[in-house]
């Protein structure tokens, strides 16, 4: 039997660079490790193919422009009291980049 739940959460998406560092290790990873470690619902990593950021310069998985600095996007959905703790916790990791929080509806099938 598959059941549902469904109610209001937080959306949390956080962008950066896909060389972005914290304590020498890869900031997505570090961000994600950080999410499971306090017992968040999920987190998934988008890489980007083409975009630009607050410096304006342009990055691209083009064979011909290949770049090592695409844009990543780190993804939670929970409730506003998980992502708050999490957002604190991190706020030292963040050196530049842009993080939303929105309100979602979630829909959960398990």
């Amino acid at each position: 039997m598959v059941r549902k739940l469904e109610g209001e959460q937080k959306l949390v998406r956080i962008f950066i660079g896909e060389s972005d560092r914290c304590e020498g290790d890869l900031l997505y990873k570090t961000l994600v490790k950080k999410a499971r470690s306090l017992g968040l619902s999920g987190a998934t990593v988008f890489r980007g193919v083409y975009g630009f950021g607050a410096s304006s310069v342009i990055h691209s998985a083009s064979v011909l422009t290949l770049s090592e600095d695409l844009p990543i996007v780190v993804e939670l959905v929970d409730s506003e009291e998980n992502i708050d703790k999490f957002l604190k916790e991190i706020d030292g990791m963040m050196e530049h980049g842009l993080i939303t929080v929105e309100k979602a509806k979630v829909i959960k099938y398990f």
